[in-house]
């Protein structure tokens, strides 16, 4: 088994006990490495003694068990002495490392092996607790299984994906470390581990479970609700700098229709807008019979109905993040171990379907959002909607200057934009509609859960592009209008962008600075400056700007 590492000081401990496990802390253990410290609770490795030590009376009694003494799926009629129990884990991660497509990112690794500890960590899969405690030790080295993102059918778990998982365990295949890619054996001896060697039941429980849907799963939910705050921040500074109406988002209206994310929502707006919901003054009934106001009355709907459509993504996450949370705190592998009864019970945990569905409804609302910051985008730059702005928010120009007609400032942002929309919303074809028998017609029914996480996160990536494109234009169109139309909150997120792109002052490429935006996006800075220039001023904050 893996030797222990030596304990790292100054860190708060992420206890692995198989029932508590919180998705955020899932997401700092992936996004940053080395700032907390795993452990595997007494608790948890007193009920896991428990269940192998049942499971090795079973085996000595010649109980069949599947998975132990029989073969795998189809395969379970065929049942081998106790003798051949440790060489059937090993081929079956042999045979399972089968996964083609790119490399999972470094994150989503990190998220799936604390997710798959967790779960063992919940004492009914018969392993030994030294297998839990070196899936620890590796996480903890930062030692990352290279694992291929294509190959799991989401049912039966992720069974091609955590072969790899379960091959750098044994010292096979090829881990990151450092920084480097290098042989599995290779990791462990520079952190001073040794290779486990399997045991009867413990490849099956390593790869038979939701944990790498779970880790894309985990991962794109948090991003999401950052694009929930994005989106609405973008809502915000285009009623500004469009001069809009900002009754729009008056609590009064959904106080009518209380639907808690839009609720939200829409609070998140005011507070950007400090509180400014009274119509404009400027609209005055005309004179006479007939007239025209200056302006209309009410905002296009990609303004005015901002809420209700982010307001979805927002009560969306949120049930989602109640499904993940018992999803990644759940025992999801097969056979598993009664010790009150002394019974094997052979089930289906391995079923990703509420990971599939709460995936497939996530990138669905992530996908919506990114459409409706595209519509917006489309009222700033065009010079018929975007009152009085320049055509594709051009420099200010006079006739006579040399460079006038040869501007076309964020005419090519709003075509990336545009495809980038097109982009998401192809994929939110629900993968869980896509079931399909295979493995010899036993697993005849299956979720399709992974492939589901991997398009919510293909999904949430290009919305987040297109909110910073987004962003960098609402810039842009603020000092074309003149930054007296910004709030003080949306002046903060406004130097917050502007440190990354600066003012357009003649045709250059843009690339770079979206990227930049949409990593500051992501990484929750924008966020955490809006809402303490909030709390600062003692704006309406608190959930409702999240």
């Amino acid at each position: 088994m893996l030797t222990p590492t030596r304990r790292r000081t100054g860190l708060r401990d992420v206890s692995l006990d198989g029932h508590d496990l919180a998705v955020e802390d899932i997401v700092t253990l992936a996004r940053c490495p080395g700032t907390r410290t795993v452990t595997l609770s007494p608790e948890a490795a007193a009920r896991i003694a428990a269940s192998n030590a049942m499971k090795h009376t079973l085996i000595e009694a010649g109980t069949p068990i599947y998975g132990v003494t029989s073969g795998f799926g189809d395969s379970s009629a065929r049942q081998i002495s106790q003798r051949k129990t440790d060489h059937l884990q090993d081929n079956l991660v042999r045979f399972l490392s089968a996964g083609t497509g790119p490399l999972a990112q470094d994150d989503v690794v990190r998220a799936t092996m604390a997710v798959r500890a967790n779960c063992l960590a919940r004492g009914v899969s018969g392993v030994r607790p030294e297998l839990i405690t070196a899936l620890i030790e590796m996480l903890n080295a930062d030692i990352l299984p290279r694992i291929p993102e294509r190959g799991s059918v989401g049912a039966s778990g992720d069974l091609v994906p955590l072969s790899y998982l379960a091959a750098a365990l044994t010292g096979r295949g090829t881990v990151r470390h450092a920084g480097e890619d290098k042989p599995a054996a290779q990791a462990l001896a520079e952190c001073g581990l040794t290779p486990v060697t399997l045991e009867a039941k413990e490849g099956l429980a390593l790869v038979n479970g939701t944990s790498f849907m779970s880790g894309f799963a985990v991962l794109a939910l948090h991003d999401a609700r950052e694009l929930a705050f994005a989106a609405d921040l973008c809502t915000a500074l285009t009623s500004q700098v469009l001069l809009g109406n900002p009754s729009h988002f008056a609590p009064f209206l959904f106080e009518a229709k209380p639907h808690d994310g839009m609720v939200a929502s829409a609070a998140a707006i005011r507070a950007i807008l400090t509180g400014d919901t009274m119509p404009d003054p400027l609209l005055r009934r005309p004179d006479g019979d007939f007239g025209e106001l200056e302006r209309p009355i009410q905002d296009h709907y990609s303004v005015r109905c901002a809420p209700h459509v982010t307001g979805v993504l927002r009560d969306t996450a949120d049930w989602a993040h109640r499904w993940l949370t018992v999803e990644v705190n759940s025992a999801n592998d097969n056979p598993l171990f009664d010790v009150a009864t002394g019974t094997v019970r052979n089930g289906g945990n391995f079923y990703g379907g509420h990971v599939a569905q709460a995936m497939d409804a996530l990138k669905t609302a992530v996908a919506s959002v990114g459409d409706l910051l595209d519509r917006q985008l489309e009222l700033i730059v065009d010079e018929k909607f975007n009152n009085g702005l320049t055509p594709n928010l051009i420099p200010r120009l006079g006739p006579d200057a040399f460079e006038a007609g040869l501007f076309h400032g964020f005419k090519g942002m709003q075509i990336t934009a545009s495809s980038l929309a097109a982009e998401a919303l192809k994929w939110t074809m629900p993968a869980a509609s896509f079931s399909r028998s295979t493995e010899a017609h036993n697993q005849d029914k299956v979720s399709m859960g992974t492939i589901a996480a991997r398009d919510a996160r293909s999904v949430v990536e290009l919305v987040q592009r297109i909110a910073a494109v987004h962003l960098i234009a609402l810039c842009q169109a603020a000092d074309l209008r003149g930054l007296d139309v910004l709030s003080p909150p949306a002046r903060t997120a406004y130097d917050a962008v502007r440190g990354l792109s600066a003012f357009l002052d003649r045709d250059r490429p843009l690339d770079t600075d979206i990227e930049r935006v949409a990593t500051l996006i992501a990484s929750g800075e924008l966020r955490t400056r809006v809402e303490l220039d909030l709390q600062t001023r003692g704006a309406e904050t608190g959930e409702a700007a999240r």
